[in-house]
């Protein structure tokens, strides 16, 4: 019976589903709605995409620098990726260009990620158009 019970285990072990992607958070911290009507969630994501991608990586930490840009025409359309642009502007420091990246559909372009059902990605990423970073006076 020991045999029995330890190949069981190791069959049970090895059933993980072959559709399993990264680890995402798909809890929405933001969302806006486009002159199309579209609804575009912000999702609290990972270090790949979402929320928390763009907030660490590119410095981007208001849901305003998000919802201004979305607010906006579509800038640029390939399917189901989207990209909004916005300017962030400050009286010292001048003015930078917001690019917000976002995916229309249940999955990233690569499957990796998963929405859901009746769901969409939303925003894959949000930076500073020409730097790596944007300044911390963008948050102000």
């Amino acid at each position: 019976m020991l045999p029995v019970a330890a190949a069981t285990m190791l069959l049970v072990g090895l059933t993980a589903p072959a559709h399993a992607g990264p680890y995402w958070s798909k809890q929405i911290k933001c969302s806006s709605t486009d002159p199309d009507g579209r609804q575009i969630p912000t999702r609290v994501g990972n270090g790949e995409l979402g929320w928390n991608h763009f907030s660490g990586k590119h410095n981007i930490k208001k849901c305003a620098l998000l919802n201004v840009p979305i607010q906006g025409e579509i800038d640029k359309r390939n399917g189901a990726d989207i990209q909004y642009w916005g300017w962030a502007s400050n009286r010292a420091h001048g003015r930078v260009k917001i690019i917000v990246k976002a995916r229309d559909a249940r999955k990233t372009a690569d499957g990796r990620y998963d929405a859901g059902r009746g769901e969409t990605v939303g925003v894959i990423t949000a930076y500073c158009g020409g730097m790596n970073k944007c300044p911390n006076w963008v948050n102000e």
